[in-house]
């Protein structure tokens, strides 16, 4: 039996409720939202059920090691930023290893559980935890996608060597291979690690005996890390920026995240009728709003305190009128970011007081391939979004947030929340919202088909398309100078979730890339 195999097409239909709706990657992380739902939770304790049972059942994206950020509705977009900032005593580097300390930055994620539900969880924290925890222990048959993930890390962690590896090495590819689909996968280190998370409130990780272990096996094996990086985290309330589009109202988080690629290209597409534009033009026309969009991004977006331009900046109409003169009948070239693909998971939740938009993430799959020997914590390589050129304000250094890919969104309109969405994938994410907002703003698509659409991805040398778009379009995008390539199958094109309210309903989709589910009520 192939379980990667389905050579028949399927279809996915919009998933619809009015009190509560949950979004996810994972069957299982959307039924433990549920679950903490029907014991009387609200919206973001489902959230974050949910968020802790990924790090569990799709441990190839996300992690307890990882960084987290989140907008919540709340009378008002509110923002979360609970991503880690570079060793304090990080020494200048010449050369900046992915899967080594050096881009092991302190992990946000716990610290963003714990935020979120001192300010609005219902149920005690330690009940958050606990289908996480049983899923750990019991054991979960792993599903299709994720196997997959499973199985190309392969061939980039079992070559790591040495001891700062060996842990990871005998959790995660403990038979020498990564487990087939509907295996069942057992992770008991990481279910105490959750134990004690929980136990803790999550004092454990910063300042208790995870915190220890962590800083001691960074000593022991060159690591960077410090009491006072972790004792210094902490998450920050931040106010997201905005832009009107259509109409619409669409929330990103400011930087460091690359929130304001969406927002920077939706200004300039905003010039354009693309509802009125044939297939092949409409296209044309993003891709370059895209690269444009990029441009400024790359070169400017990093660590507040080291940015040289506010970022309300780039969301000053008059400059996209300016800007999108740049966009003619021909491709123009783009600059390489320099960034690499990343592996990350999205959840959107709603009832009917309050709406999530969270991502969580490990970036490049497994992260760093360092776990924290007797735990489950694989620790994240967040720091590989520094760059090494000179003078530039994402330039790596000690206490600094790096250039971050995770962009949790939101849609409102005059005032009243329509609801989260998201694409995760790396450099994939801001090109992925600015997709389902054409699809959903200007073409009309219900949410389902928002996330069914074939996708392009500006990727550094070209750019990709996913089949569905067909050998005759990329022949036309050709013509007009794009260097373009179709893929035979669906690959690094995101997987996102969406929750819309339509009226007194809530409309929801799950993206067929992923194993995802979503469930109403």
């Amino acid at each position: 039996m192939d379980l990667f195999r389905y050579p028949f097409p399927s279809r996915r239909t919009v998933v619809l409720g009015h009190r509560f709706g949950l979004a996810t990657s994972q069957p299982l992380a959307a039924l433990a939202g549920l679950e903490i739902y029907l014991q009387g939770g609200g919206a973001v304790d489902a959230a974050l059920a949910a968020a802790i049972a990924l790090t569990v059942v799709e441990p190839t994206s996300n992690g307890i090691g990882g960084d987290a950020l989140a907008i919540v509705w709340d009378g008002e977009a509110q923002g979360l930023n609970s991503t880690g900032k570079s060793p304090l005593h990080l020494p200048p580097l010449s050369r900046l290893d992915e899967r080594g300390w050096e881009a092991v930055t302190v992990p946000g994620a716990v610290a963003a559980w714990r935020a979120l539900w001192e300010r609005w969880g219902r149920l005690p924290f330690e009940a958050l935890f606990a289908p996480a925890i049983r899923y750990a222990r019991e054991g979960f048959a792993l599903s299709p996608e994720v196997a997959r993930s499973w199985k190309r890390a392969e061939g980039v962690y079992l070559p790591l060597e040495g001891e700062v590896h060996r842990a990871f090495r005998e959790v995660f590819f403990p038979e020498g291979r990564a487990p087939a689909p509907g295996e069942v996968v057992r992770l008991p280190l990481h279910a105490e690690t959750l134990e004690e998370i929980a136990r803790t409130g999550g004092e454990s990780f910063y300042r208790g005996a995870l915190a220890e272990a962590l800083l001691r096996f960074s000593e022991a094996t060159g690591g960077y890390l410090s009491r006072e990086d972790l004792w210094g985290h902490a998450p920050e309330w931040v106010r997201p920026l905005s832009t009107s589009y259509r109409g619409y109202t669409v929330h990103e988080l400011p930087p460091s995240t690359q929130g304001v690629a969406v927002l920077l290209a939706l200004n300039l597409l905003e010039g354009f009728d693309l509802k009125g534009m044939g297939e092949v033009e409409r296209l044309h026309v993003q891709l370059e709003a895209m690269k444009l969009a990029f441009s400024d991004t790359y070169r400017h977006v990093a660590d507040p305190a080291f940015m040289e331009v506010s970022p309300e900046a780039f969301l000053d109409k008059a400059y996209a009128e300016e800007r999108r003169r740049l966009i003619g009948p021909a491709a123009r070239p783009w600059p390489d970011p320099g960034l690499k693909p990343g592996g990350t998971v999205y959840l959107a939740a709603a009832d009917g007081e309050r709406m999530v938009s969270f991502i969580q993430s490990n970036y490049m799959g497994f992260g760093a391939g360092i776990l924290v020997p007797g735990t489950g914590i694989a620790l994240h390589n967040r720091g590989a979004g520094f760059t090494l050129e000179p003078d530039h304000p994402n330039r790596l250094a000690p206490g600094k947030r790096p250039f971050h890919t995770l962009i949790p969104g939101f849609l409102s309109r005059e005032g009243r929340p329509l609801g989260p969405f998201g694409v995760m994938g790396g450099l994939m994410q801001p090109q992925g919202h600015v997709q389902v907002l054409v699809h959903l703003l200007d073409l009309g698509h219900n949410p389902q088909a928002v996330l069914d659409a074939p996708r392009w991805q500006v990727a550094p040398k070209e750019v990709l398309l996913e089949p569905g778009f067909g050998q005759a379009l990329a022949l036309a995008l050709k013509d007009l100078g794009h260097p373009v390539r179709l893929e035979a199958e669906m690959g690094p094109f995101g997987r996102g979730q969406i929750i819309l309210r339509v009226g007194e309903a809530l409309a929801l989709g799950t993206d067929p890339r992923a194993d995802g589910l979503a469930l109403a009520l």
